[in-house]
Formats: C-alpha cells, structure tokens, sequence
C-alpha cells in the first residue's frame, strides 16, 4: 500500500529549517544478491542486478511543506558512482494559483549542517537526473570520492498547487573502484587589460552548470563578442561551474568566481568568490541567517549585490534589506517596470545617505543571460579600475567608480567641476561650499537616435535635455551643492506612449552618482 504525508520532524529541522524522510538502505551491499531494505516513504522498483543497487521512493508533499525535505541514504563502502532521478506530477490549478515545482541536490556523508562541507550539487529544477564519481559529476555538481556513510538528497518544493505534490525519487548505486579526481582548473585573479581604465564587464551570467543552456565556451565567445573585458559566474546555489571555465580566459577576458545565491526570500550575487568557495541559500528573512552568509561571501574575497530586487518570479523580490549589501543590481536584462522600481528605490537610499542615514550603495547592472536569444553584456557594468584584476574591478564596483549601459555601443563621460580646478568623477565627491557654482557635463556617444540626457539629484530630475540624432553630444548643467546634494545622468530613449504617462522611456545608459559638498 502506498503511504502519505509520512514526513516526520528530525535533528535536521533545527539546523536547515527542513523535514527528514526514512532513510534509504542498501542492504548487503558487498552482495549483490542481497536482499532488504530499509523503513522509510513507499518503495518499490527495487533491484540488485551485477554491480548496481537501485531503490525508489514515493511520498507526498501537501501545501504548506517545508522549503527542504531531505532524504537520507545509507551508501555501503565500495560505491563508484551515486546516481539520482526524479520525478514529480504537475496537476493543473485555477488562474493565479500557484502549480507544482521542486528542485532537488545532494549532499554527502559530511552532513546538511548550514554553511557546511557536505555540499556536492544542487540543480533546482533545470534537471530530472543527475550522477556524481570521483571522475565525473553532472553539471552542477561537484566530482569527487563517493565515500561510506549517510548521503542526503534534498528536495525543494518550490511552490506546492493546492493538491499537493506527489513525488517519486530513485537512487542507483554502482560499485566500482572509486577513481580519481581531477585537480580543477580555476580562473586566474588576473588579465592583461590596459592599465587604469575603464573596462566594461557583466555580472551576472548563467550556463549548463545551473539553469542556462549555453556552456561556458559558448558563453565566453558571447562576451568577447560583445566587447567585454570581465564577466562572473553565477550559478544558482552552486559553485560546481568554476571549474568549468578551465582555458576560456585570457589577457583579454578576466573571469570571476561567484554564485546566485537564490533564496525564497530573493536572491544575491556573490560576486569575486575565492574559487570552490560555496554560500548556502537555506534561509528566509524571517530567519534572520542572511548576515552571517554575506560575512561569509566578504571573508571569501566577494561582493554582496542584491539581484533583481523588484523581480516578478516566485521568490525574487529582495525581502533581506539593504545593510549588508555592497552594490545593488538595479537593472537586470531587458530594461523593464520592476527596474524601473529598483532604480527609483535604489536613489531613495542615495537621498537617506546625504542626510548621514548611512553609506551609499552603488549600482550595477547586468544581463542575467540564460539562453539564446538572451544578449550576454546588456546591460553591463563599465567599471574604473587600476587594472583588469579581480580586486581592482571589485574595488572599482565597491567605490561607485561605475555606470550601466545596455551595450558596449555606448560610451560616456560624467563629471562635476567647481572652482580653482577642482573636479569629480563618478563615485567622487567635488568639495564645494553650498553656493559655490557646480558645472555638471556628460559627454555620450553611440546611444542612437531618439534619446534624452537627464540628471537626477536627491528632488529627483531637474534638468532633461534631447541628445542629438546621432546620439552623440555634450550636455551640460549649473547648480550648487545646496540645490543638489548628488548628481547622476541617465540616457533615456522616448517612451513608447509619447510621454502620455508621464513615465520616462527605456533606459540606454545611466550613472552613478557625483555627491556635491563637504562630508
């Protein structure tokens, strides 16, 4: 008979917020004519055929289960390879109701402890199977030994329909001599570059290894195309793809290790990882974990940038704050209302920073690219560094010395200047007194025709001017530091109404802010 809803409370749900299913056996493993199993959810379809041992696990998951439900599986010594499948049914519900999704990953004998060393793979819901060696692991995971002891698979019931989920998972064991590991080839923390300058970069990319469908060679090639000089890794929740880039860097392409830190509560780039570092994800907000991971993404050489604060998917909206972050990504592919959104959040944080609320955060911007036809580079991040280095690019992002553009198309110049030479560049402060006179200039070219120059300051726009049909020009604004506390530019094109919202068109380049007066 089949059994449900047979979930039980364990140790595991104090340390990963989860539930714990009946461990899966393997019985007599070094006998594969053996017989016998484990308690645990409905099993059948077992099978002991020469050297591989296969068990499969039925169980439902009602509405309201918890964000994890673990698995364990007793791994006998001798195994070469663990493999993975699953399935799960996918009913239809009413309009507006959320229907079934669950991911699933693994993690080894090492244990489920938060922020732990168990860890080897998570592929969300991009995948229905995947296998794990010492040679070899799916993309997505990590290859390594499949050593004795107790092995975790862990399911993610993303959103669950009001049916329930009902899910079927089967484990395979082959045994075999373990194998050996390969070394893995990591990213260099440095290219050849041009010296100090500004190099243009994309933050924010996704391949085989998580959800995307491009490989990293593929993706690579893109953005060499696309005329940049640095891009990250960021994989959903796993570091599995910084070995994946072995011999697709050079003196002209800069890559760095980072992850999608995809929570239910947002997610985060953790950008400029140490290679093979991994940041857990098994938290809320409500759970008040998230700066004790983003210490973790800094002491591993990273960046905390929320993504997509202001997304539409289940679980993209960034519920965790703003105080731990380092940058914020304020615009994320296709230039759309939820950016728009995050931006008008974003230069709210600027206006509380003047007032001495705190720091600023500075902006990015970044293609989120998954697949064809998706453009690696728009937008990206053009960033001034002393050198196309992983800690000068991510010293560059930190200071604000950086603006957004949707292509490499475009380039500009943005400054302020004040009397007796004095003068400031993005990210820079110009040192005026409140009356003194503040000359603002952006100088564009390549935006295209039908484009608008406009500057922003903490009473918002102030100054909107047409750039001229070949989107190319000078544009330039007087004030004081007691009218405009920041500065910042944005290129627009027209609205698609003809302005009869009142709403601004498609951003084409903006900047981060010049701040104008004394600290």
């Amino acid at each position: 008979m089949r059994r449900r809803d047979v979930l039980r409370l364990s140790a595991l749900a104090g340390a990963t917020g989860g539930l714990t299913l009946d461990p899966v056996t393997f019985a007599h493993a070094r006998d594969p004519g053996g017989a016998g199993e484990g308690p645990g959810a409905e099993r059948d379809g077992g099978r002991d055929a020469g050297r591989e041992r296969k068990r499969t696990v039925r169980g439902h998951l009602p509405t309201g289960a918890p964000d994890f439900v673990y698995l364990p599986v007793e791994v006998p010594a001798g195994v070469r390879e663990i493999a993975v499948s699953y399935t799960y049914d996918k009913p239809s519900v009413p309009p507006g109701t959320q229907g079934n999704a669950c991911d699933i990953g693994i993690f080894d004998e090492r244990g489920v402890e938060l922020g732990g060393r168990g860890f080897r793979g998570w592929s969300g819901g991009a995948r229905s199977e995947f296998a794990i060696s010492a040679e070899r692991a799916t993309p997505g995971y990590l290859p390594g030994p499949v050593r004795q002891g107790t092995w975790h698979v862990v399911l993610g019931p993303y959103t669950v329909a009001p049916q329930g989920l009902d899910y079927e998972v089967t484990v395979e064991l082959r045994f075999g001599p373990p194998g050996e590991t390969p070394a893995p080839g990591y990213p260099p923390p440095r290219a050849g570059g041009r010296g100090r300058a500004w190099y243009r970069g994309d933050c924010h990319l996704h391949t085989v290894y998580s959800d995307g469908r491009r490989t990293p060679a593929e993706v690579a090639a893109a953005a060499r195309a696309a005329g940049l000089d640095f891009i990250a890794t960021t994989e959903h929740n796993t570091h599995a793809g910084h070995r994946a880039w072995d011999g697709l860097w050079g003196d002209d392409l800069l890559i760095l290790a980072g992850e999608e830190v995809t929570t239910r509560n947002g997610h985060v780039l953790a950008l400029g990882l140490d290679p093979g570092t991994f940041i857990d994800w098994r938290y809320r907000a409500r759970d008040n974990a998230f700066g004790r991971y983003a210490r973790a993404i800094r002491r591993a050489g990273g960046l905390v940038v929320p993504a997509h604060p202001h997304g539409t998917c289940v679980g993209c909206n960034w519920k965790f704050g703003f105080n731990e972050a380092d940058a914020v990504e304020v615009w994320n592919g296709v230039f759309g209302p939820d950016d728009e959104a995050s931006i008008a959040e974003w230069d709210n944080t600027l206006v509380a920073a003047v007032r001495g609320a705190g720091r600023w955060l500075p902006a990015m911007g970044d293609s989120d690219a998954h697949r064809e036809p998706q453009p690696v580079g728009s937008p990206q991040t053009v960033v001034l560094a002393d050198e196309l280095s992983r800690d000068a690019i991510q010293d560059g992002i930190r200071a604000g010395r950086s603006w957004l553009a949707e292509s490499s198309a475009v380039d500009l110049r943005f400054s302020a200047a004040g009397g007796r030479g004095r003068h400031a560049g993005i990210g820079g402060r110009l040192r005026v007194a409140p009356k003194d006179p503040v000359t603002v200039r952006l100088e564009v070219s390549g935006a295209g025709p039908g484009c608008s120059a406009r500057f922003i300051t903490d009473q918002g726009p102030l100054y909107t001017t047409a750039l001229p049909e070949s989107g190319s020009g000078t544009v330039e604004w007087r004030t004081t530091a007691s009218y405009a506390a920041y500065v910042r530019a944005e290129i627009r094109r027209a609205p698609a109404d003809g302005g009869a919202s009142g709403l601004p068109g498609p951003m084409v380049a903006m900047t981060n802010p010049v701040f104008l007066g004394e600290d």
